[in-house]
């Protein structure tokens, strides 16, 4: 609703993917076109549906859905629901992305999505996950 109020986006925009071409400020990686976008989430549960380790699935599912980016905007927000919904489904805590951590976090996104490496973007999201686990002790 806040991207409605600021005028981010148009509310009829909002219901579905998006359908133009999208272009990540600060990033290598460009989404699928928007007319493949439709195909790319079908294709994002497949993995997600035959993972039964919930930590794997929560940074799979985050990371596929930035891949993706069906939606005009709000991915980054859904990605990281997304995730913590499944942290949580699996007992994790959530997995806290503060904002002095954003810099960390992008940079582990862009070597997952523009050079295949998802180590730095997994070990980021553990240690955000033992940290939230430290606090709740």
């Amino acid at each position: 609703m806040e991207e409605i109020l600021s005028g981010r986006s148009k509310p009829n925009a909002l219901p579905g993917y998006r359908n133009r071409p999208l272009f990540l400020r600060g990033s290598w990686h460009v989404p699928p076109r928007s007319k493949a976008v439709p195909d790319g989430m079908e294709t994002l549960f497949d993995p997600l549906e035959k993972e039964s380790e919930p930590a794997v699935r929560a940074v799979l599912g985050h990371w596929l859905i930035r891949y993706v980016h069906p939606y005009p905007d709000v991915n980054g927000r859904m990605a990281r629901l997304l995730m913590n919904a499944m942290f949580a489904s699996g007992g994790f805590p959530w997995a806290v992305v503060r904002v002095e951590d954003r810099s960390t976090y992008l940079a582990g996104l862009e070597q997952a999505s523009v050079h295949m490496n998802a180590k730095p973007f997994a070990d980021f999201i553990a240690e955000r996950t033992s940290w939230s686990m430290s606090k709740a002790l």
